[in-house]
């Protein structure tokens, strides 16, 4: 038998992962079998196996390939500390409105891990990087606004952390509903005009 070379492993495992986003996307993640996933892979179920621990492990290796929205969001915001309130709140809420509706993988990845995964037994494991992304979007969020209420751009008696989670519960929930039906909607265009109109309701 002849051993694969280090390329053409990484070509396996990829192929493994890109069938698996497709077949989690059909059939919903607890349906799914490592079987379903070879067959659509073209691989033996060993060959997964060689690769994956489980599906839990294969579901976690397909969440990392891709930055979610939120992620992305947080990630651009820490790198470029906000100079105007905001207009930072603003930039925040539409990037991961634009990660989500121009990237087809981080759209596939998303649908899969909001609608079509049962975050139980050891898919459990799986929701904790999902829930530490979103605690720090939300945290950074809090600390802009915290920061405008200090430069009068907030209104001072808001909870800044409550103001905080509803703005992220905007964000959240538009992204959920246009995955459900991307084409009922354009999400960065709706997004935007939402977003103003909540952080409207913050100002003085």
């Amino acid at each position: 038998m002849v051993r694969k070379t280090k390329a053409e492993a990484q070509e396996t495992r990829q192929q493994i992962l890109d069938a698996a986003e497709q077949v989690f996307a059909t059939r919903g993640v607890a349906r799914t079998s490592l079987q379903d996933i070879a067959g659509a892979a073209g691989v033996t179920r060993g060959a997964v196996y060689w690769h994956f621990q489980d599906k839990a492990d294969l579901f976690e290796a397909m969440l990392n390939r891709v930055v979610m929205p939120c992620e992305s969001a947080l990630e651009q915001a820490l790198a470029n500390p906000p100079e105007s309130t905001l207009s930072s709140l603003l930039d925040m809420v539409l990037v991961p409105f634009e990660a989500l509706s121009t990237n087809a993988q981080t759209q596939r990845v998303f649908t899969v891990a909001m609608h079509y995964t049962e975050y139980t037994g050891d898919m459990a494991i799986a929701q904790q990087r999902h829930n530490d992304s979103l605690a720090g979007f939300i945290e950074q969020m809090h600390s802009v606004m915290l920061r405008g209420q200090a430069a009068g751009q907030i209104r001072p008696d808001l909870d800044a952390r409550g103001a905080a989670i509803g703005l992220f519960a905007l964000v959240d929930g538009l992204m959920r509903q246009w995955t459900l039906a991307p084409d009922s909607f354009d999400l960065l265009q709706v997004g935007r005009q939402a977003a103003l109109s909540y952080l409207s309701g913050l100002q003085p």
